[in-house]
């Protein structure tokens, strides 16, 4: 049966803490500013994902190279790219209950008007439409103002502040030439990176749709600006709603959104954002934009090096690249597959909790069950079988318990097959494979049963 959206969310955070997929961060000290720590099921889903997305945009790609670049960089770079000046959102406090929000949110939600970037005018809106603070229902407001969202610190023998980076994208072009000059590669092509970033959100919030801590999945596709990159732009667009359906996504609960043309960074020649139907509405999940030769120059003239490439099949014609920026958030697409999996089902007289993950991302692939756990010869076998499967599958070894609730168990955390061992095994040679979807309950020969893994799995 379907799970009405409202009640959606509210079910995966319990699940997710109840069943060690995502836990609140420092929790015995009252929790700590939107963090969470993923936990043991929660990190396998997750590198599984990293998994899936390094395999079909590096691995099964010629044209993509990978790249793991640091989290902290020379400041400069942010100074050329314009993060340190203009990497900003508008905040606003309420003067009664002290809360801090988004302006041009508290605005748009309230108003319907879109005043991003005009702090004169949202200042003046919050006041002459009196909207109400969302915490204490007054509407008591200070001046909206830019606040820069990078993450200070410091580094011994560095003068001025280190930020933690805001994006990946950074380390990627400040590697360009590095690049350009290790690696065989001809424009078109791509650098491809997974890795932490940090932004010091005004509002983080929806579980782990907005963390301050977070991890990016992006590309910079690098091609000659004289190129008809339409085309390719939308094809990016499609290939990056083939990621969200191998997630598990329905192809009705997404849908793109463009920005609008004034709404656009000064570089940027067209932006859309892959739209995901959360239980909190449509909201960005990943991005794709033509950011020009921006960074490039920019890095090129701050650094004084020359980021050119020459296009030796154009008559060594050279030229700064042009870029177009796929991105994917690590969070928001684990936010989608535990999304998409979750359903509640009435099986016979009982409900169950199910996760339908796709099998390629689901944490636990393979459950090891013997019949009785106080049957020595059968626990024996159990483990003989578990052993001869865990180089090849993230395995779980379950013996506490009936099997009914067993396999109740392994159908909340998603685990497509268990596999058990019972007194006809030892006489036959034979075990009880069951499929986590259809419930159907297999004989198969022990000599198969990898084969027959490998086959449904990989």
């Amino acid at each position: 049966m379907s799970v009405k959206k409202d009640d959606l969310m509210q079910k995966i955070v319990s699940f997710c803490k109840r069943r060690g997929f995502v836990f609140p961060s420092s929790e015995i000290y009252g929790g700590f500013a939107n963090a969470y720590s993923y936990g043991p099921y929660g990190t396998e889903l997750k590198n599984n994902i990293k998994k899936l997305w390094w395999k079909k945009f590096v691995q099964d790609r010629e044209d993509i190279v990978g790249l793991d670049g640091p989290i902290m960089l020379n400041p400069k770079l942010w100074q050329a790219s314009g993060h340190t000046s203009g990497f900003n959102d508008a905040m606003v406090d309420c003067k009664d209950c002290k809360k801090r929000f988004r302006a041009d949110h508290l605005v748009e939600e309230s108003t319907g008007q879109d005043l991003e970037g005009d702090l004169g005018a949202m200042s003046k809106t919050l006041v002459t439409e009196k909207v109400k603070c969302p915490n204490c229902g007054k509407s008591n407001w200070t001046e909206a103002r830019n606040f820069n969202m990078m993450f200070k610190t410091e580094m011994n023998g560095i003068d001025e502040p280190v930020y933690l980076r805001p994006e990946t994208a950074g380390a990627i072009f400040v590697d360009f030439k590095n690049v350009l000059d290790s690696m065989r590669v001809k424009i078109p092509f791509g650098i491809a990176q997974i890795g932490k970033a940090f932004r010091n959100e005004i509002i983080a919030g929806n579980f782990i749709f907005r963390l301050r801590e977070f991890e990016q999945m992006e590309i910079e596709y690098f091609i000659d600006p004289e190129m008809k990159w339409e085309p390719l732009f939308d094809k990016w667009l499609d290939v990056q709603e083939e990621f969200v359906l191998a997630l598990g996504a329905n192809k009705d609960d997404i849908k793109r959104y463009e920005h609008p043309k004034e709404k656009l960074s000064h570089y940027s020649k067209k932006t859309v954002d892959i739209q995901y139907n959360f239980p909190f509405g449509f909201s960005e999940l990943y991005g794709l934009a033509h950011r020009g030769d921006f960074d490039l120059s920019q890095h090129a003239k701050a650094s004084g090096e020359d980021l050119a490439y020459l296009d030796q099949s154009d008559n060594n014609r050279k030229y700064i690249p042009h870029v177009l920026e796929p991105t994917f958030g690590v969070d928001r697409s684990v936010l989608v597959a535990l999304t998409a999996a979750y359903t509640e089902e009435v099986v016979g007289d009982e409900s169950r909790t199910v996760l339908k993950f796709p099998k390629s991302i689901a944490p636990i692939k393979v459950a090891i069950f013997p019949l009785l756990k106080n049957k020595e010869n059968l626990v024996s076998k159990a483990k003989e079988v578990f052993d001869s499967l865990k180089d090849s599958f993230m395995c779980e070894f379950d013996d506490n318990g009936n099997i009914g609730k067993r396999y109740r168990r392994q159908d909340e955390i998603g685990t497509p097959y268990c596999v058990t061992i019972d007194f006809d095994t030892l006489e036959d040679n034979t075990v009880t494979i069951r499929d986590r979807d259809s419930m159907i309950q297999d004989r198969i020969s022990l000599d198969s049963l990898k084969d027959y893994l490998v086959k449904n799995l990989i």
